[in-house]
């Protein structure tokens, strides 16, 4: 079988409904689709009678709504955050305030490296700044209910401050927004790292998962072989930016459109970013040179 990624975009549950998933698992999905987004972020149930939910979503009174009554009469003891974008963790305070559940997962919100100029702007744009859990997991803590408990993984990369976890009664990790079946992740400087994003690839094919649930979209239902196939798109994507210096294009803004032929323009700003984090990672290693200390948008490049 080849190891070329399969994007899976079939998911059509409609926003709002309450879809049981497996026996430990049900999912609310929000009312957030977009480009960015896919149909809108899971937020996942787990357990029955006492609960866990991982990534309540947006700032959404209508989805906190929805959530409450999918829980109703059960008892919820835990609210798990994957990471601190606005689309993931806003949510938060209602759903505590309404339920009493302790906060736990990701740490604040923080950028994966220092700042350049203006990049303030862009952190705050993308970040729920206000998110401060109870309890701040590392990796291999453990929270549990009656028949689950849920580990830690430490995935920086989308974020710096990314987790996913493993439900092990079912042999399966949410994933986040690190590994999602319908697109690949976005890695966005100063949000992401690349060397962390692929760092923590490597990590998960060193663990035995049947099933990742991700933040949005449908299962990846064969996570070794779908890890694999992210890996060579990287590469892919490396070798393109690379070639793109190679035949004299010095800016980003140059690149993107040879690189992401066919691509909306109201993504190329995402695929900007994108281009950035290869940068980053190409500028670290050596391969290539910025005009400024830290690479930017509007740097030059030039291979070394």
């Amino acid at each position: 079988m080849s190891d070329d990624i399969e994007f899976d975009r079939s998911q059509t549950t409609p926003a709002g409904e309450v879809t049981d998933l497996s026996p430990l698992v049900r999912r609310v999905i929000a009312g957030n689709g977009g480009p960015m987004t896919f149909t809108g972020t899971c937020s996942y149930i787990v357990g029955r009678g006492t609960v866990a939910i991982i990534d309540p979503g947006p700032d959404d009174a209508d989805h906190v709504t929805r959530l409450l009554a999918a829980v109703a009469g059960e008892t919820v003891s835990h609210i798990v955050v994957t990471h601190t974008h606005r689309d993931h963790s806003p949510a938060v305070p209602a759903l505590q305030a309404a339920t009493g559940a302790r906060v736990v997962g990701c740490g604040p919100h923080r950028p994966s490296r220092e700042l350049g100029p203006g990049e303030g702007r862009v952190l705050d744009a993308a970040a729920d700044s206000d998110f401060v859990p109870d309890w701040r997991m590392r990796d291999g803590d453990t929270v549990s209910g009656p028949g689950w408990s849920l580990r830690a993984v430490e995935t920086p990369g989308h974020t710096a401050n990314h987790l996913a976890y493993t439900l092990a009664e079912e042999e399966t990790l949410f994933s986040g927004d690190h590994v999602m079946a319908w697109s690949t992740s976005i890695v966005a400087p100063p949000d992401g790292s690349m060397a962390a994003y692929m760092a923590s690839i490597e990590k998960l094919r060193g663990l035995d998962h049947r099933l990742y649930r991700p933040g949005h979209g449908g299962p990846v239902a064969e996570p070794q072989r779908f890890l694999r196939g992210l890996v060579q798109h990287r590469r892919q994507r490396e070798a393109a930016v690379l070639n793109r210096i190679g035949a004299g294009d010095e800016t980003i803004a140059a690149m993107v459109p040879v690189i992401y032929q066919g691509l909306a323009p109201a993504l190329h700003g995402a695929a900007a970013l994108s281009v950035l984090a290869q940068l980053e990672d190409l500028v670290a290693r050596g391969l290539v040179a910025a005009s400024d200390a830290i690479p930017a948008l509007t740097s030059r490049y030039r291979l070394t």
